[in-house]
């Protein structure tokens, strides 16, 4: 079976649980009050909604010149760059695929090895989920959360604990680590076992500090104004809807929004998140008492705002470097 092959049931795997997921969203849907939703909107608020999402990717790039430059120094635009054709494509394939074409497209460009590459990106997904577990944390001392939100929260925690401790072990201790990786693929045949250690070996070059301590400061500002990027499309959103008046809603349902919603981006799904996005913020909204119809016109217009225009100047800038979004550096020639 080839790796086209396998990418293929990835995405046919992502796409069965996206349908599953708008089947729940649809399920007992007014279509007519959903419609009405749509025309009722005002959508003077979201004209600047674009720019705010690109905003936030810039700072993402920033961010992650922090993060390498124990490595390289890189160009910003070379950053920003591989970060919109990698989220372009994680739009278009499941389980967050699209990371790997965006270490393979900054390794091409800034001619670096691929492994630590990767390796900042899953430092900087460890960074995003401690980042919404704060912001969690926060919105529980404003809004009691149903339970399979907390319990979401509590398998993310231990999930990026154990890749956090992983991480640090590697780094710490890599010879006795590499050895029990060694020892867990002595099952697998020998030249798949030889491959991922080689590849393990050139992932701990890229774990390393900051070269200053203020670094680190710098590093949690840029995340801090990101997820208030987020935020503040969430609640012009609102605002479009005429949600903020008609359900008296205040800044604290944005945050709500935002941590609900980004479980269905960190945790694997379909390509672009279509189906699960559209239900968990269904169901955010339904926390206020806001009906299904109109809470899944928002999530489509939301989905939209942050999904689209991304994928478009992803495609761009994919066709300008001669790659194709939807292919992985493994499958290429």
């Amino acid at each position: 079976m080839d790796k086209s092959h396998d990418n293929l049931i990835r995405i046919g795997v992502g796409i069965t649980l996206g349908l599953l997921c708008f089947y729940l969203a649809l399920r007992r849907i007014d279509f007519h009050e959903m419609l009405q939703a749509f025309k009722a909107a005002d959508y003077r608020y979201l004209i600047s909604t674009p720019a705010i999402i690109f905003v936030s990717h810039f700072l993402r790039a920033l961010r992650w010149r922090y993060l390498l430059d124990p490595l390289r120094r890189l160009d910003l635009s070379n950053l920003f760059s591989s970060l919109i054709i990698g989220y372009a494509a994680n739009t278009l394939m499941p389980a967050h695929l699209g990371e790997f074409l965006r270490a393979y497209v900054l390794a091409r460009k800034g001619r670096i090895s691929m492994s630590p590459v990767f390796a900042t990106i899953v430092v900087e997904r460890i960074i995003d989920v401690f980042s919404l577990l704060i912001l969690m944390l926060l919105a529980l001392f404003l809004y009691p959360f149903p339970d399979w939100i907390i319990q979401s929260a509590y398998i993310m925690l231990s999930g990026t604990i154990l890749i956090l401790g992983f991480l640090l072990f590697l780094k710490k201790a890599t010879l006795p680590t590499m050895k029990c990786v060694g020892l867990i693929l002595k099952p697998f045949p020998d030249a798949l076992g030889q491959k991922a250690m080689g590849i393990l070996e050139t992932f701990v070059e890229g774990l390393l500090p900051m070269k200053r301590w203020h670094d680190y400061i710098t590093l949690g500002s840029l995340s801090l104004i990101i997820w208030f990027c987020y935020g503040l499309v969430f609640y012009l959103c609102l605002y479009s809807f005429g949600f903020v008046e008609l359900y008296d809603l205040d800044w604290t349902a944005s945050l709500i929004l935002l941590v609900v919603t980004t479980i269905a981006v960190v945790v694997p799904s379909s390509p672009g998140y279509v189906g699960t996005y559209h239900y968990l913020c269904q169901l955010a909204l339904a926390l206020f008492g806001i009906a299904s119809g109109p809470a899944l016109s928002f999530a489509t217009v939301v989905h939209v705002i942050f999904f689209l225009p991304v994928l478009v100047l992803g495609v761009i800038l994919g066709q300008h470097e001669g790659i194709a979004i939807m292919k992985l550096p493994g499958d290429r020639a």
